[in-house]
């Protein structure tokens, strides 16, 4: 749990994940909810983000993120991940009930995950890690495609919060 600075009084910072699983083809393995949630947490903490934060994560099949990644970005073909985020330039939607920074909605696409880590050659849970890591910074405005040093920048970041996680790559293993 992250710790926001005060004076005297500190306040636990929170970050509210929801998940669904908007897709029945695949079984989701046990301890992916958790971990989701901490890959989530992990990301906050690495960026020294302070206060209470909501993310949607939506695991989905091959079709539905087809669908998805037509609609929002005009690209005819499925995908691995798309991040939906609220804000823009770091200024996010606030829920005017609760006072919480809404920073976005991640969907997932379970059989890519399945197919990733196999051509990848590492585990299930590593590419689970992976995707949700790279689409939460995809969320706080990190974007590889803009420019050659942004990519670098963004692959360093998600290696330093999968390694802080234990889930660090090995030497042989690039993802695009």
């Amino acid at each position: 749990m992250m710790k926001a600075e005060g004076d005297g009084d500190e306040m636990a910072d929170k970050l509210k994940v929801s998940i669904t699983n908007a897709q029945k083809e695949l079984k989701i393995p046990t301890g992916i909810r958790l971990l989701i949630r901490k890959c989530c947490h992990a990301v906050l903490q690495t960026e020294e983000m302070q206060g209470n934060y909501e993310v949607s994560v939506s695991f989905v099949d091959e079709e539905q993120i087809h669908k998805l990644n037509k609609e929002h970005r005009g690209k005819d073909m499925p995908t691995d991940v798309l991040s939906f985020p609220t804000g823009q330039d770091g200024n996010f939607d606030i829920d005017p009930d609760t006072g919480i920074t809404l920073l976005g909605d991640i969907a997932l696409s379970i059989p890519a995950v399945y197919r990733q880590a196999e051509q990848y050659g590492h585990s299930n849970r590593r590419e689970f890690a992976y995707l949700t890591v790279h689409s939460m910074l995809h969320l706080l405005g990190y974007d590889h495609e803009e420019s050659g040093i942004a990519r670098v920048r963004m692959r360093e970041k998600e290696e330093d919060v999968l390694s802080r996680l234990g889930l660090q790559r090995d030497a042989s293993y690039v993802h695009e």
